[in-house]
């Protein structure tokens, strides 16, 4: 049934409809002719607005339900949704993850509420015309969000995409990473490894053996601490033990092999958890020594290292600023190949420990990515710039190329084999000699 408006008679109201729903449970239809509908409607938005523009309002007739069709006596005055922060944000966040919805959900919380009265239009037969525009808070709302569009792009590009990463969150469960101490340990590592250095011109002091002959000694060390399937800490507290002996006692050469036996028994001893027996490693030095040399060598040896041996060697510094590279197995292996080439070189000794450590990593970096890799997070880790690594990278790299040419080429070897993942096969970063004064 269909009735009509006493003062409008153009006007088409739905009849039998109680609280919202049409009466006798049947589905409500629209009007067929949608022609007349539009003049009607016109009218109607007319008189809402106050003479303003008109705009249609089309309703799928397929969806009817008491959301959508509400119709009262008296028409109240429009009520317009206030864009606020939040409503504003919402919409943001609609827009991100569904631009068309968007529009949809802007154009329906932003249009008056209606609550007298309803006419139900065929969206499929009625088509929204160029001389009916937009309302002017719906365009407001389109320009506020391409306003937000536009600070959220400015605020992306202005983040800094190498901020310094917290390292060390993952492991505050992890009872053996001891996450409360481990900036206080590597603080005082820095502050301490002064005392594990040697001046860097010691060999002048021995009369009998030269900086020639420590290399050697080290070369053969570093492939017996690799036949023995020993660890990376024991490799650098044997060098380290080495060279402040050396630094502070002359020896012959004939008891120079002797002295490198004798560091790797006490690295062992400090290090590891099976320790080599004595005579394993008289056999190793082709018996040139006996038991008992051995043992008088190592009483010496403590005593005039004064049984200090818990010193920061480049092995802890490697594992930090690994860590702050958030490396992967082939970084560090070539890391450590790296810094194995440096133990060798007596030249080396003038850098620090976690000098070392971190031009390796650097240097390593840049051999893998092929240009120039040093993140805030791994400076801030390390307390080292750019800049201040760049002589001692380049040193390495130097050294990578020769790895394979003459005598010393133990550390090759070990690092040639699958084991350790054919480090030492790895492009050297001779980029960063380009430029050099």
């Amino acid at each position: 049934m269909v009735g009509s408006d006493e003062n409008n008679p153009s006007v088409i109201r739905p009849a039998n409809v109680q609280g919202g729903l049409p009466a006798g449970g049947g589905g409500m239809k629209a009007m067929t002719g949608v022609g007349q509908n539009r003049r009607a409607l016109s009218n109607i938005n007319r008189n809402i607005i106050g003479g303003g523009p008109p705009y249609p309002c089309a309703v799928n007739k397929r969806v009817l339900s008491e959301k959508n069709v509400l119709c009262n006596k008296n028409p109240p005055i429009p009520v317009h949704r206030p864009i606020t922060r939040q409503f504003a944000a919402q919409i943001a966040n609609k827009q991100r993850l569904n631009p068309e919805e968007t529009k949809k959900s802007v154009q329906l919380e932003s249009s008056p509420a209606y609550s007298d009265d309803c006419t139900i239009i065929d969206a499929d037969d009625y088509k929204m015309s160029t001389e009916f525009p937009a309302p002017m808070f719906v365009q407001h709302t389109e320009a506020m969000l391409e306003e937000i569009d536009r600070m959220d792009e400015v605020e992306m590009e202005d983040v800094d995409e190498d901020a310094i990463v917290d390292i060390d969150s993952g492991d505050k469960n992890n009872a053996l990473a001891v996450f409360e101490y481990i900036d206080d340990l590597h603080s005082y590592y820095k502050k301490a490894e002064g005392t594990s250095c040697v001046p860097p011109n010691y060999m002048e002091q021995q009369f009998d053996i030269n900086e020639r002959m420590r290399g050697i000694l080290i070369d053969w060390l570093i492939e017996v601490h690799y036949k023995f399937e020993l660890m990376d800490e024991t490799l650098c507290l044997m060098v380290n033990l080495i060279d402040r002996f050396l630094a502070v006692q002359p020896i012959v050469r004939k008891k120079l092999q002797l002295v490198g036996v004798t560091a790797m028994l006490l690295a062992c001893k400090y290090e590891e958890v099976s320790v080599p027996v004595v005579e394993d490693l008289i056999l190793i030095s082709d018996k040139a020594y006996s038991r008992k040399e051995v043992l008088e060598m190592e009483r010496l040896m403590v005593n005039t290292l004064q049984f200090n041996m818990s010193v920061p060697t480049p092995y802890v510094f490697m594992r930090r600023f690994l860590k702050a590279a958030q490396s992967d197995k082939k970084l560090e292996l070539l890391s450590f190949f790296i810094i194995e080439l440096c133990l060798v070189e007596y030249e080396m000794l003038k850098f620090p420990p976690s000098l070392l450590a971190a031009a390796a990593v650097y240097t390593a970096q840049c051999a893998i990515s092929r240009f120039r890799e040093w993140s805030k997070t791994c400076e801030f880790h390390s307390t080292y710039s750019e800049e201040q690594l760049l002589e001692c990278s380049r040193m390495m790299v130097t050294f990578h190329q020769k790895a394979a040419t003459g005598k010393l080429t133990g550390v090759h070897r070990k690092y040639s084999t699958s084991k350790y993942g054919y480090a030492a096969r790895a492009e050297p970063a001779s980029f960063l000699l380009e430029g050099r004064l």
